[in-house]
C-alpha cells in the first residue's frame, strides 16, 4: 500500500525544523509500500522554503520514494492548500499531517490495517494535545443536531467510530478523496473542513474510524491559527462555517425546518450578548450561499443515509 504524506505549512519554519525529522524518521520504518511527502506551503513569510529544501536530499533516500514541495503564490487556506497536495498525490492513502503534529513510533501499522476493508475512507489518530501544562486525548469526535445546528463535541478515546477524522492527523482513501471532491475550499482559511468531508463520506455510505493505537503530539498553542488570527477572527471564521457546514450537507427536512425555526432564536441570543462574531460570521456565509446550494447539489446526489443516521451511529 503505497503512501502519501500531505503536509501543508504556513509560517512553520520553527514546528518544520522540530517535527519534520521526526516524521520522516517514522516513514523510513514502512516497508509496505512506496511513502512519499508532499509539502505544501501557503505562501509563507517566513524561512519555511530554505528549511523544507535542506530535507529533501536526506529524505529522497531509503523508503521516501519522493520528497515534492510546492509554493502557492498567495495564502489559500487549510482546505484549497491540502487540495493542492492531493491533486498530485500518487499514494492509495493520504497522510494528513500538520506541521504542529509529531508522531510516536509506530503510527502506521494500526492505522493502515483499517484500510483492508474497501469501504473504510478515513482513519483517524489518537491526538495527545499538548494544552498548557497537560495534554488532553483527543481525535475522536462526536456531534448531535440541536436548535437546527450541528453541535460537535469530544468523545471518549476508548472506542473506534467517531464522526469525523481530522484534517490535522488523518489517513484518508485517496480513490474515495477524489469521488468526494476532497475538502470544500469555502471553509477556508480553516475549521469544519474535516468535519464536513468526513460527514459527506458517512453519508455517502463510508466508513470513518478512530484507531487509539496511532498516536501523535499535537501542539496546538504553536501552530499557524492562534500565532495569525485574532480570537475574534477565528470566532467569527468558526461561526461561519457552522453555517456553511448546515446548508451544504443538511438533507433531512426535520432538521432544515427546525434550522429555519430557530435561526431567529440564535439571532435573538447573539443580540442579548452583543456577540459581533456572530453577526460577522452569519453575513459572511450569508455571502457565500449560492455557492454553498450549488456545492450541496452536487454533494447529494451521493448520499445514502439520513443526517440522524449519520449521528445515531455514532455515540458515547
Amino acid at each position: 500500500m503505497n503512501i502519501s504524506v500531505v503536509i501543508p505549512n504556513y509560517n512553520g519554519e520553527n514546528l518544520l525544523k522540530k517535527n519534520l525529522p521526526k516524521i520522516i524518521e517514522e516513514l523510513q520504518n514502512y516497508k509496505d509500500g512506496d511513502v512519499e511527502v508532499i509539502v505544501v506551503d501557503d505562501a509563507s513569510t517566513d524561512s519555511s522554503e530554505s528549511v523544507i529544501s535542506n530535507f529533501i536530499h536526506s529524505a529522497s533516500s531509503g523508503q521516501i520514494s519522493s520528497f515534492k514541495f510546492i509554493k502557492n503564490k498567495r495564502n489559500l487556506g487549510f482546505s484549497s492548500t491540502v487540495n493542492k497536495g492531493a491533486s498530485i498525490a500518487r499514494g492509495d492513502i493520504l497522510l494528513l499531517l500538520n506541521t504542529d503534529v509529531y508522531s510516536e513510533k509506530g503510527l502506521l501499522t494500526p492505522l493502515l490495517k483499517h484500510f483492508k476493508d474497501e469501504d473504510v475512507f478515513a482513519v483517524g489518530c489518537m491526538d495527545k494535545s499538548i494544552e498548557g501544562n497537560r495534554v488532553v486525548l483527543r481525535g475522536r469526535g462526536l456531534g448531535s443536531w440541536q436548535r437546527g445546528l450541528l453541535i460537535h463535541r469530544r468523545g471518549d478515546v476508548g472506542k473506534k467510530n467517531t464522526l469525523w477524522v481530522s484534517g490535522g492527523s488523518g489517513a484518508f482513501r485517496r480513490s474515495i478523496w477524489e469521488k468526494l471532491g476532497g475538502l470544500n475550499e469555502l471553509y477556508d482559511p480553516f475549521y469544519w473542513e474535516d468535519i464536513d468531508l468526513s460527514y459527506r463520506a458517512q453519508k455517502s455510505g463510508y466508513k470513518v474510524l478512530f484507531e487509539p493505537e496511532s498516536i501523535v503530539f499535537h501542539e496546538h498553542s504553536r501552530g499557524a491559527i492562534k500565532k495569525t488570527y485574532t480570537p475574534f477572527k477565528v470566532k467569527t471564521i468558526a461561526y461561519r462555517n457552522q453555517f456553511i457546514f448546515v446548508w451544504s450537507n443538511a438533507t433531512d427536512i426535520d432538521i432544515r425546518l427546525e434550522h429555519l425555526i430557530f435561526l431567529p432564536y440564535h439571532i435573538a441570543k447573539a443580540l442579548l450578548r452583543l456577540d459581533m462574531a456572530f453577526f460577522i460570521g452569519l453575513f459572511s456565509a450569508f455571502i457565500l450561499l449560492p455557492k454553498v446550494i450549488e456545492f450541496n447539489s452536487r454533494s447529494k446526489k451521493m448520499f445514502v443515509k439520513k443526517d440522524r443516521e449519520v449521528v445515531a451511529s455514532v455515540q458515547e
